[in-house]
């Protein structure tokens, strides 16, 4: 009977479309809300599956005995050597009926850091899966190298250690795992689907993908399946259109955010909307963001955009941190690929109370209506992004979204949900000196929703104007990128840019 019910739904999806389906052609940007049903008995199907991954240019291994395929490891973003996130799929055949079938696809995701590890992993119980050795014989060997991959940098990790580093990725992708997490991909088993299908079913008129958001000047043909942008944000779909603009109130300084706005670039601009992203960072900056967008990242690129002053404030308050640097990289990834992918900036530090919320809707109004086919993904502090007037201590207080909102057509206002953790805050001197602030890592409490992205809307607003939320899982202070060294993130030496005074002045405002 259930199969029967899918063969129905499958049937409906191709004549007359599904939820995720645009006339010919059919969008990522939406989670389908069932499986995908193959009339076809799995020995028929599983040499497709072969053939979409190699086609695809997705190297696999396959345990042929069970019908599982696994690939390999991909870097979130592209090529980006700073990318602290890798994915894999695998992918087992099941059978539904003698005469039908479907498959499973699991997204697995490793990082180098703890981002997605569970509570309690890096405590020491007492206990190690290394026989015959102390605490002090494991603390030194948590100081050897565990980078190279290489047997001799760590030579007593137990035999299932070993077994996880090899599973690593290995050259210049290779890791030490800190974390990781798997999850079912629904939006690539039917990306798989709608591929081989129609060949299975000698269709000629299937849905087509759309076509992903080419820049003016990329070179070659290019197709969604040649980037990776992570595990699809549930919800993203139904805020994303041309002439849209997606306000995003955050607390700075995790690394979180600035990769929820990367993933929601790369999956808007892959399902075919082009995309503009604005910061929140010093208006005098667009040129040299501008240039670097442009530019082939080098060291030479990095440091002419590390010369502008915002990213050596005296008072790094979490928007010049490597996770926004991180940010800055991986949209140039996506542009130099050939995706149609914009930033610009729109801050104006100089200006104070109401004079700089006006001065900061001025500039990213004219950027939306020289756009009016792209959508626009704005990133700001959370009072900026409200679209209610007043604030506890100036009634009259009109934020950016409030003018946003009373300027265009679809403006959509979402607050920051997260998960506990950690994030990088500037806070008045907790010793009580005068004229100063405290920037740091700060405890972050949140609630727990889950690990993975999403965007959920109300069906109205709230008190502060906020008409839902977007959530980023559990939270991680992202440090100021010149703490990292030439301010290009991973640099790992402090010889261009020392170390700012833990204890900066207070702005004058």
């Amino acid at each position: 009977m259930r199969a029967a019910w899918f063969a129905v739904v499958t049937l409906m999806c191709f004549q007359v479309g599904c939820a995720a389906r645009q006339g010919s052609t059919y969008s990522d940007l939406f989670i389908p809300d069932g499986e995908a049903i193959y009339e076809r008995p799995l020995e028929e199907v599983w040499p497709e599956v072969r053939r979409f991954f190699t086609e695809n240019k997705l190297p696999y291994k396959e345990d042929k005995g069970s019908l599982v395929l696994e690939t390999d490891w991909r870097q979130e973003f592209g090529g980006s050597k700073i990318s602290s996130f890798w994915h894999r799929y695998m992918v087992l055949g099941k059978r539904e009926t003698p005469t039908t079938s479907k498959l499973w696809i699991i997204r697995i995701t490793k990082s180098s850091s703890t981002a997605l590890s569970p509570p309690g992993r890096e405590i020491d119980w007492g206990t190690s899966r290394i026989v015959g050795t102390s605490r002090a014989d494991r603390a030194a060997s948590s100081r050897l190298d565990t980078g190279s991959g290489s047997v001799a940098t760590n030579p007593i990790l137990s035999v299932e250690d070993w077994e996880d580093r090899m599973d690593a990725p290995q050259g210049e992708n290779s890791f030490f795992a800190g974390s990781g997490q798997g999850s079912r991909d629904l939006v690539m088993e039917w990306r798989v689907f709608r591929s081989i299908s129609p060949k299975l079913m000698k269709e000629e008129n299937a849905p087509k993908p759309v076509q992903v958001a080419a820049a003016p000047n990329a070179k070659g043909d290019t197709s969604a399946m040649d980037f990776e942008c992570g595990l699809p944000i549930l919800g993203l779909g139904k805020q994303v259109k041309p002439g849209g603009v997606l306000l995003l109130g955050e607390m700075h300084g995790t690394h979180e955010v600035p990769r929820f706005v990367a993933q929601t670039s790369c999956q808007t601009a892959v399902a075919g909307t082009p995309v503009t992203v604005g910061l929140e960072l010093p208006l005098e900056s667009q040129t040299r963001v501008s240039a670097f967008l442009d530019s082939a990242g080098t060291e030479a690129d990095w440091l002419k955009l590390m010369e502008a002053p915002f990213w050596r404030s005296p008072y790094p308050d979490g928007r010049s941190s490597e996770a926004v640097a991180n940010l800055l990289e991986q949209l140039r990834q996506l542009r130099a690929r050939g995706l149609d992918v914009d930033l610009f900036v729109f801050d104006y530090p100089t200006m104070q109370g109401q004079a700089r919320e006006d001065a900061m809707a001025a500039t990213v109004r004219h950027q939306v209506e020289s756009g009016p086919k792209r959508f626009h993904v704005i990133l700001s502090g959370n009072i900026h992004s409200r679209t209610r007037k007043g604030l506890p201590w100036d009634e009259s207080f009109k934020p950016m979204g409030l003018l946003l909102k009373d300027a265009l057509d679809s403006v959509v206002s979402l607050d920051m949900a997260y998960n506990s953790g950690s994030a990088w805050i500037c806070a008045v001197d907790g010793k009580g000196v005068k004229d100063k602030l405290d920037c740091g890592i700060r405890e972050a409490k949140g609630r727990d929703n889950g690990d993975r992205f999403f965007v959920h809307t109300w069906g109205g607003t709230n008190g502060d104007g906020y008409h839902g939320v977007f959530y980023v899982g559990a939270v991680n202070a992202a440090a100021p990128a010149v703490h990292k060294g030439l301010g290009r993130p991973g640099a790992g030496d402090n010889s261009g840019a020392p170390k700012e005074d833990p204890t900066p002045m207070l702005a004058s405002h």
